[in-house]
């Protein structure tokens, strides 16, 4: 059986005894502050701690590790996804550009996975997801965080369509979700919404509903995620952004085109739509454009 890899607070630990009171002191901030010290340059540990570069690195040397690059990796350790935005925004900070080049740069980034969206739908995937929402007694979207807001939003556009479509990402957070799944049943359908960064809370309550009975469908951006292995259907949305951990652009698309996919195929969804009008009508802005 392979031995695991020492962490760095073992590392710590095994050299205490030979670390000077500098070292101590760097020892301390690094355990009290983990994630933020694997952010770190070896510019930015050294004066976050008061000490020289070449300290920083002897300290690396002192826990049986390169250099600093080596120890930098090692915090990383488990961190990996949740530390890629910074990673990328550091990068990308490297590169002067002006505020038009930013937002050209990140509108084709939308192009690419909204293409890369387009080319890699499933077929079946999207007809049993479709299928799946219209025959449920009761839908539950679940999903915290932004994907709280796409929740939301998919929410709304499912709503006009059927007889009780709920968001669990309201007031009462993932507890109130919680004390739903005890009612639920398998004729109802659990919609897990989530992407990078995931939420343990959504990853644990599609979890929950799929060993209770409930078909799950989850809309994710990749077969890797954690939600994927819950899924009875499962729905990609590639998400990739440079700068931030996630394109929202891309998982609303495929929230708009679940929507408009589940209005195509259900029973009186003109009628529908012409009761919602009705309703609005007050509240909406006559007379726009005419002279």
């Amino acid at each position: 059986m392979t031995k695991a890899a020492p962490t760095i607070a073992d590392r710590i630990a095994r050299a205490q005894p030979a670390l000077s009171r500098t070292q101590h002191k760097m020892a301390e901030y690094v355990l009290a502050h983990q994630f933020r010290a694997a952010t770190m340059t070896i510019d930015e540990f050294s004066a976050a701690v008061g000490v020289s570069v070449a300290t920083a690195n002897r300290f690396a040397r002192a826990l049986d590790l390169p250099g600093y690059p080596q120890f930098r990796a090692e915090l990383a350790r488990g961190f990996e996804a949740a530390l890629e935005p910074v990673e990328k925004l550091r990068t990308e900070l490297a590169h002067s550009a002006s505020a038009v080049q930013i937002f050209a740069a990140t509108l084709e980034e939308d192009i690419r996975n909204a293409q890369r969206n387009l080319q890699s739908l499933d077929s079946a995937a999207c007809e049993q997801a479709v299928e799946a929402i219209l025959a449920a007694d009761r839908v539950f979207i679940i999903g915290f965080g932004a994907s709280g807001f796409l929740a939301g939003l998919l929410q709304r556009g499912l709503c006009m369509h059927l007889h009780s479509v709920e968001s669990l990402a309201g007031p009462g957070g993932v507890s109130h979700a919680a004390r739903q799944m005890s009612r639920m049943t398998s004729k109802d359908l659990v919609i897990a919404i989530g992407f990078p960064r995931y939420l343990a809370d959504t990853v644990t309550l599609a979890g929950a509903a799929r060993q209770a009975g409930v078909p799950v469908l989850v809309l994710t951006d990749k077969p890797t995620s954690p939600l994927a292995p819950t899924a009875s259907v499962v729905l990609y949305a590639f998400s990739a952004r440079q700068l931030i951990p996630n394109s929202e652009t891309a998982a609303l698309g495929l929230i708009e085109a679940l929507s408009a996919a589940v209005a195509y195929r259900a029973k009186n969804s003109v009628a529908a739509a012409a009761g919602v009008t009705q309703s609005v009508m007050p509240w909406l802005f006559h007379g726009v454009g005419k002279r």
